[in-house]
């Protein structure tokens, strides 16, 4: 079975985004709620219409639940908009297209804190989901959005996040 690597070392970060140190995985997700780092995506098509990831059974943090477009870690050393052009071809095998940041803020919960850089582009080319990181994907009407809200079918940080830039 796949597992994250607990190992894979993260920059630790001011709420400005400076780095101020580094950690693992298991550390920023042992409830420690070390601020670092990531990067989201939100892929519309010229319809309106957004693309979800299905994340697998074997993720360490809401498994099964259907999520932002592509979402990732920035790792030690990496600004954000490498760390996302990496994760959008690794997550979605795109790599022509052109992202626009509209926000950056704080997510916290119970086992993390994340300082999320939320991007968006438009994109109507081929999506290739990752059979080794996701669990599949489709586009999403904003009606289907708002219909799945609250019940425990979407994630928690893509429902706050959507609603916050979006809808």
């Amino acid at each position: 079975m796949i597992r994250d690597n607990s190992e894979e070392r993260f920059p630790l970060v001011d709420e400005e985004g400076r780095v101020i140190g580094s950690a693992t995985r298991g550390e920023c997700h042992n409830g420690s709620r070390w601020l670092h780092p990531v990067v989201h995506l939100h892929v519309f098509n010229s319809r309106g219409e957004v693309y979800l990831q299905k994340r697998p059974e074997w993720k360490d943090i809401q498994p099964g639940k259907w999520d932002t477009s592509v979402g990732g870690h920035i790792d030690y050393g990496e600004t954000p908009e490498q760390a996302l052009t990496r994760e959008v071809r690794e997550e979605l095998g795109i790599t022509d297209f052109t992202p626009e940041r509209i926000g950056m803020y704080v997510f916290d919960s119970r086992r993390e804190s994340e300082l999320v850089y939320v991007n968006r582009t438009v994109y109507d080319g081929p999506v290739m989901p990752s059979a080794e990181e996701l669990d599949g994907g489709r586009f999403w009407t904003i009606d289907e959005i708002r219909t799945a809200m609250g019940k425990n079918i979407l994630t928690p940080n893509f429902e706050s996040e959507f609603q916050r830039f979006f809808l």
